[in-house]
């Protein structure tokens, strides 16, 4: 019995300090890694080849855009059409392209008119979407899918098919030339895709809280104001920066029913008006681009987390 007592130890022994031991190097290079984390990123070489340098390619095509904007609309004419120096910088700055773009031209009133009829237009999409994709998710009337289908495949109608006949809608209403002609003509592009973008986030609120407010007596309407649209904030932010990016770089529409100067917006009234024939004034140019461009980026920067939260729960299953 003794003897099986002493044999009987160090089995117990092996067995406490086996789990006791953390996980050996199975690679033979000496890194244990206990806890199954990403140990290899704590190397600085490792760590700069699959984080630093990627995020730094990435941060460089991103901001690269803007920094030659910057660069080239505070550069004198000389440097410009030089061939000489150094491209990425200005030896001599000079604040006279933007003294052209703001007072002799109209681009205050090009920068107006594109905000109004991006804000206007961007309202009445997300309102016709809502109640577009709250029906279509919820109301469960036959063929509902379909129809949600349909109006998704609406927007991948190209727009330089669309405008041949809108034009003619536009001219018969009496609406050339005037900023109601794109704010009734913009939702024709934005509503089919903040519908289904919507629809996929309204799928993922939970019915029971609908059913629960249709016991206690509430309508369809109070559904939605109080319950539905609250927890769809992420949702309606997405959709509302999405169809405002929209309208305020379209092009085509804004080049086809507007032909004064003063009611032009700013993709439009920037290549129009700072072209003369072949000669291109590239300081006013890129100084109205900078400013064209820095809204959409600060209303980004605002609300990053929204807009990416609502793009996941849209395409959420």
């Amino acid at each position: 019995m003794a003897d099986n007592n002493h044999s009987t130890v160090p089995k117990e022994a092996n067995v406490a300090n086996t789990l006791s031991t953390p996980d050996q190097d199975k690679d033979g290079d000496g890194d244990a890694n206990p806890s199954g984390s990403m140990d290899y990123l704590d190397s600085i070489q490792k760590r700069f080849i699959t984080v630093f340098l990627p995020l730094g390619i990435f941060v460089f095509v991103l901001l690269f855009p803007f920094f030659w904007m910057a660069i080239t609309s505070i550069k004198p004419d000389a440097e410009l059409l030089s061939h000489e120096g150094n491209p990425f910088w200005v030896v001599h700055p000079t604040l006279v392209h933007f003294q052209k773009l703001l007072f002799e031209t109209a681009y205050p009133d090009w920068l107006w008119n594109t905000v109004v009829i991006s804000v206007v237009s961007t309202f009445v999409s997300l309102l016709c979407s809502v109640f577009a994709a709250y029906a279509i998710e919820r109301l469960r009337f036959q063929g509902s899918k379909q129809v949600g289908l349909s109006i998704f495949l609406a927007y991948l109608v190209p727009p330089s098919i669309l405008f041949i006949p809108l034009a003619t809608i536009v001219f018969q209403l009496g609406l050339f030339d005037t900023k109601w002609a794109l704010i009734l003509t913009y939702p024709t592009f934005l509503i089919p895709f903040c519908t289904w973008l919507l629809m996929g986030y309204f799928r993922t609120i939970p019915y029971e809280l609908e059913e629960c407010a249709l016991m206690d007596g509430a309508t369809r309407l109070e559904i939605l104001i109080k319950i539905v649209l609250p927890l769809s904030i992420p949702g309606l932010i997405s959709a509302g920066i999405f169809a405002f990016t929209l309208s305020w770089n379209e092009f085509i529409y804004a080049l086809t029913f507007i032909s004064s100067s003063e009611m032009k917006t700013v993709p439009v009234g920037v290549v129009t008006e700072l072209v003369d024939g072949d000669v291109y004034h590239w300081g006013s140019l890129m100084a109205g681009a900078l400013f064209g461009s820095l809204p959409v980026a600060v209303l980004y920067s605002f609300f990053v987390e929204q807009y990416v939260s609502g793009m996941t729960g849209a395409v959420k299953e």
